[in-house]
């Protein structure tokens, strides 16, 4: 199918472009990498009247790095976070939650922001930005805010954004010393969305668990985000046990089913997934 017909914008400025999103409010959709957009469009589940093209943008395709964190500009192509040595030194969990996001060649033209902002339950970036607590940077003709992950997910494929904002950024904290961490995940064919998905952290002092939390892919509206450190606290991390994680995690996760897996299959995923996420983490992750 094709988009049904749409004003097409192009602002080369940022100012223009939040005077057009102020004006054209919930008429306008915003295309970035368009992974996400054009697939709505084209399948006309989504018909905007304007779409505003943020690609001439100066000043959003930057990752920096810094003592606070990693904060990654709105052009930022998924490809382009994975690859960053800095940003991974500080923060792996960017880079083992970018390389299950669907192929590389989508990789190489989708925003991370823009995943984020999609808020798709069945990506993989928001779960990996709530699990890190991290944040959304958006800017509207009024001012700038920061939307934590915790206020930012609203529903399937809906944020609490307004129509005049742009995220113009998200940023995530470094992370703490000892911590480990991991992603993993099943599809039907690689590359598809994922019928569940588990990502991980551990906290460790000593080789003894902290904390552990989990965060999950396809299990819900919103991406939920478990803190199981109750089941494997104090214990070596080594040989925690973490199948008792899973079962706290799936007796507080509500999957839903749908065409490609029953409630009760996910929760199975979930259960097999989150053992494999933690063991993973533990032995050093994907790198």
């Amino acid at each position: 199918m094709k988009p049904a017909p749409f004003e097409y914008h192009r602002p080369a400025e940022l100012a223009e472009a939040l005077t057009l999103l102020s004006e054209l409010g919930a008429e306008a959709k915003v295309l970035a990498g368009g992974q996400s957009l054009l697939p709505l469009l084209s399948m006309r589940l989504a018909s905007p009247a304007h779409v505003v093209d943020v690609n001439a943008l100066p000043g959003l395709g930057d990752v920096h790095v810094d003592g606070s964190g990693v904060r990654f500009g709105a052009l930022v192509r998924h490809s382009d976070l994975e690859r960053d040595g800095a940003a991974f030194m500080v923060q792996p969990l960017l880079r083992q939650g970018l390389r299950n996001v669907a192929h590389p060649t989508i990789r190489n033209r989708g925003t991370t922001v823009g995943s984020i902002c999609h808020a798709d339950p069945a990506g993989e970036m928001p779960a990996v930005l709530a699990l890190l607590e991290g944040a959304v940077i958006a800017r509207s003709a009024t001012g700038e805010r920061t939307v934590p992950a915790s206020e930012l997910f609203v529903g399937p494929l809906e944020s609490s954004l307004r129509p005049d904002e742009l995220a113009v950024a998200a940023q995530v904290p470094l992370a703490p010393a000892g911590r480990l961490s991991a992603v993993v995940e099943i599809a039907r064919r690689h590359g598809d969305y994922a019928m569940c998905g588990v990502a991980v952290t551990v906290d460790t002092v000593d080789d003894q668990v902290t904390s552990a939390r989990a965060a999950y892919v396809s299990m819900g509206p919103t991406p939920p985000v478990l803190d199981l450190t109750e089941a494997v606290r104090g214990q070596a991390v080594h040989d925690a046990d973490w199948a008792a994680a899973a079962e706290l995690a799936v007796s507080r996760l509500e999957p839903e089913p749908d065409i490609h897996a029953t409630a009760d299959y996910r929760a199975h995923l979930a259960r097999v997934l989150t053992v494999r996420a933690f063991q993973q983490a533990v032995n050093g992750g994907a790198q």
